[in-house]
C-alpha cells in the first residue's frame, strides 16, 4: 500500500516549537509517528512532499530524517521550501538511511508504479514573478519533466511540494506537464492553517487524483493514497 503524509516540519534537535500555530501542534512528531506506526507496515511505501526538518544544515537534519528513518515502510522524499539542509541529492543519499529515497531529476520504481517529483515553486498565474522566483520555477518545471520522463512504468503517481494550482484555482504548467505524462495521482503539501484562505485541490480536476497532505490538515495522520 502506499500512504502519505507532508510538512512533518521536525525539528528534534532544536528549539523550534510548532504548537505556536496551535494546540494540535504540541508534540505533533509523537502524533504523527504513533499514528504512522498504526497503519504502515515495512513493504508499505510513505510520499513525503517536502518541508521534512526545520534544520539549517545537514548535520542537523540527520536526527529528524533518522526519526523517520527508524519508522515502518520504505519513505520517499522531495525537497520543500523550509528544506534547507537538502543542498546535495548525493550527499542524502551518501547516508545510507534505511529505506529512505531522496527524489531529484529521477523517479522511484515501487511495484508497478512510477514515483515522481519535484519542489514546485510560485507560479505566475497568482501574480508577477520576482526574476530569482522565475528562474527557481522553470527549473522545477524542468526538474517535474526530467522525473517523468525517468518514469519505468506507466503508473505515475508526483511528488509536488508547493499547490500546482493557482490561490484562485488557476491550473498551473505544472498541471500541463503532468496531464502530458498521464500522471494518474498527485500529492501536495505547504499550505497550513490556511485552508479557507485559498482555493485547493483535495479531489480530481481533469484526468488525475489530488491530495493535500500537510500533515495538520491530516489531523496528523496518514492518508491511504493506492
Amino acid at each position: 500500500m502506499i500512504f502519505g503524509i507532508s510538512d512533518l516540519h521536525l525539528s528534534l534537535t532544536q528549539d523550534k516549537p510548532m504548537d505556536i500555530f496551535g494546540d494540535n501542534w504540541i508534540d505533533h512528531h509523537k502524533k504523527i509517528a504513533d499514528n504512522w506506526r498504526e497503519v504502515v507496515s515495512d513493504e508499505d511505501l510513505v510520499l513525503i512532499p517536502g518541508d521534512v526538518s526545520w534544520a539549517m544544515k545537514l548535520e542537523d537534519a540527520y536526527f529528524d530524517l533518522e526519526y523517520i528513518a527508524k519508522l515502518p515502510g520504505k519513505k520517499v522524499l522531495i525537497k520543500g521550501n523550509h528544506d534547507l539542509w537538502w543542498s546535495s541529492v548525493s550527499k542524502l543519499r551518501s547516508l545510507n538511511l534505511n529505506n529512505m529515497f531522496f527524489i531529484q531529476n529521477d523517479s522511484f520504481e515501487y511495484e508497478n508504479i512510477s514515483i515522481c517529483g519535484s519542489r514546485g515553486w510560485l507560479i505566475p498565474e497568482d501574480g508577477e514573478l520576482s526574476p530569482e522566483d522565475e528562474k527557481i520555477y522553470n527549473r522545477e518545471l524542468i526538474r517535474l519533466e526530467n522525473s517523468l520522463k525517468s518514469a519505468k512504468f506507466e503508473r505515475k503517481v508526483v511528488l509536488i511540494h508547493h499547490p500546482p494550482i493557482g490561490k484562485d484555482g488557476a491550473i498551473s504548467k505544472f498541471i500541463d506537464i503532468m496531464e502530458r505524462y498521464g500522471v494518474e495521482r498527485c500529492v501536495y503539501g505547504h499550505i497550513h492553517n490556511r485552508f479557507d484562505n485559498r482555493v485547493f485541490i483535495d479531489g480530481k480536476i481533469g484526468n488525475i487524483e489530488y491530495n493535500l497532505l500537510s500533515c495538520d490538515y491530516l489531523n496528523f495522520s496518514l492518508l491511504k493514497l493506492l
